[in-house]
């Protein structure tokens, strides 16, 4: 409920403090003292779409404070909570205009981007009049009234989440598919290449220790010739180690002899003859070591360069051969199972299909005995309001599937017995619009609670009898519990309203300056009187106020 109303320098609005209350609040006045001003900046501090520039002649900022009642379960308290912002049992919300246009908000003290205060608008006021700027003539959201109205959030919910899910099968299904197709394009040579990696089959570090291998085979073809002719050189018989061995036994022979004198070269050649057989024995260990099959280094070789044509035909590192093959394998294995995947895919798909189908009926369903139901409440709303002949009837029509189902929604209306019935803002007059809208909206917001609703001149083009009717109804909508807050040139309106406030424009300094003033019991006589029979208030005036009252 909106509790009061602070507005400083908007328009021409100096300064103006309203406190509001339960029940049903009027706002007269003469046509341009300032009513649609207050509307605007009621609109501007909830962040409707307004005039750009409100701040008043004279002033650096226009700023506008409204406080509203939170109960408990309000769905303000949802958005408060995900924007991070506390919320008590008030909601205060102030926003400023500053010349230029530059505007800031705030909610209970804390900074908010537009998108949160108009998503906290939506549970707080509903504005309605003739051009309906909340929606009820826009054919795009018949369809969510006529939802909220038969409380489908349940049913809403499980198409939304059926649909979801069939957009996933759907989805996978296709995912499928395209990979199926894409890799039975290059059937061919996924086989191919498996059946060449199949049979090359590398291993990790093989590439390296092949070419290792094959370093050895080479270098030992080359230089084993001259280590063979040293092992000669070296060797028994005409090399080095028959020599001295011969040399060794003819100075032993003749050594004693000598005196001695041959002992020192007999000791020297012993130990030479010592290290030449350590010589010998490296050198022959090196020749085993570098001896080779030449078909093994045929076979070394052709394995090598096989492994390193493949990787390079693949641009991958020889090492990552085998992943690479891994990667064919699986390619090949889920191309095998392609078939057998798609078909569960498939099965899948229709099973959300069907699911789908079955909670979107449901809802077809559940609307169209909704829309008797709304039918059946529209007829009992419009009779008091001097329209039973007029005929409202909801059409639900097939529309193609989506998430709220695959439903259609139009409000329709005919205003007399015989007559095509048509969309209320083509068929119907000024008038009967008003009363469409005020028969149509009590039906919307049956359960609504905490909404403040305002009806700007929603009497306009009726009179008499069905002006009257009209205030009925609204006193009867506010006395259910809600707020609603009426701009109206009526007096009959007026007369059934709980708070009465006149809306007036003085010249004060040279200023024009509207100011509103609640009005007494006295009060409201005169400006009933003044609606009823203009500036000249005649005391005859003042009596059919007061019959108005007493009704």
């Amino acid at each position: 409920m909106l509790r009061s109303l602070e507005i400083r320098d908007i328009l021409i609005i100096d300064r103006l403090d309203l406190e509001f209350r339960p029940g049903l609040n009027v706002l007269t006045g003469e046509t341009g003292a300032g009513k649609s001003i207050l509307l605007d900046s009621l609109g501007f501090v909830l962040g409707w779409r307004g005039r750009a520039e409100l701040v008043r002649e004279g002033a650096e900022l226009g700023e506008v404070t409204a406080v509203f009642d939170l109960p408990p379960d309000h769905p303000a308290r949802a958005v408060l909570d995900e924007a991070g912002i506390p919320a008590g049992d008030e909601l205060i919300l102030r926003r400023v205009n500053r010349r230029g246009g530059a505007k800031s908000a705030w909610a209970n003290d804390r900074r908010i981007s537009g998108e949160v205060l108009r998503a906290l608008s939506e549970g707080l006021v509903e504005l309605h009049g003739q051009q309906d700027d909340r929606g009820l003539l826009d054919l795009r959201r018949h369809r969510a009234f006529l939802d909220s109205f038969a409380g489908l959030d349940a049913q809403r919910a499980e198409v939304r989440a059926a649909w979801t899910a069939l957009q996933e099968a759907e989805a996978a299904l296709a995912e499928a598919e395209a990979a199926l197709a894409a890799a039975r394009a290059e059937e061919d040579f996924l086989r191919h290449a498996h059946d060449e990696l199949s049979r090359l089959a590398p291993e990790p570090g093989e590439e390296a220790a092949l070419d290792t291998r094959r370093r050895q085979m080479q270098a030992g073809q080359r230089i084993g010739e001259d280590v063979s002719r040293a092992a000669m050189a070296l060797g028994p018989g005409e090399g080095a180690e028959g020599r001295m061995g011969d040399a060794l036994r003819w100075l032993e022979g003749v050594a004693d002899r000598a005196d001695g004198a041959l002992d020192g070269p007999i000791e020297a050649l012993g130990r030479a003859l010592a290290e030449l057989g350590e010589a010998t024995q490296g050198i022959e260990t090196a020749l085993e070591a570098l001896a080779f099959d030449p078909i093994e280094l045929e076979r070394v070789e052709e394995r090598l360069f096989a492994i390193r044509a493949l990787a390079r035909k693949h641009g991958v590192a020889p090492d990552d051969l085998g992943d690479f093959a891994a990667g064919i394998a699986a390619k090949l294995a889920a191309l095998d199972a392609g078939a057998g995947d798609i078909s569960a895919r498939r099965a899948a798909r229709d099973a959300a299909a069907a699911a789908y189908d079955a909670a979107a009926a449901a809802l077809t369903e559940a609307r169209r005995a909704a829309a008797g139901a709304l039918d059946s409440a529209m007829a009992g709303e419009l009779a008091p309001l001097k329209m039973e002949r007029a005929v409202f009837t909801t059409e639900v029509a097939p529309a193609d599937p989506g998430p709220s189902g695959r439903d259609a929604v139009a409000f329709r209306v005919a205003t007399n017995p015989g007559a095509p019935a048509g969309p209320l803002h083509k068929i119907a007059s000024g008038g009967e619009l008003s009363r469409f809208l005020l028969a149509l909206k009590v039906c919307l917001t049956r359960d609504a609670s905490g909404l403040t609703m305002i009806f700007d001149e929603i009497d306009r083009g009726v009179g008499g009898a069905t002006a009257d009717a009209v205030g009925r109804r609204l006193k009867r909508l506010a006395d259910e519990g809600g707020q609603v807050l009426v701009v109206t040139h009526s007096p009959q309106v007026a007369a059934r309203a709980a708070f009465h406030w006149r809306v007036a424009k003085t010249v004060e300094d040279g200023q024009t300056l509207t100011r509103v003033q609640p009005l007494d019991a006295e009060g409201r006589i005169d400006e009933l009187a003044r609606m009823l029979s203009g500036e000249v208030i005649t005391d005859e005036a003042r009596a059919a106020a007061r019959a108005l009252l007493a009704d």
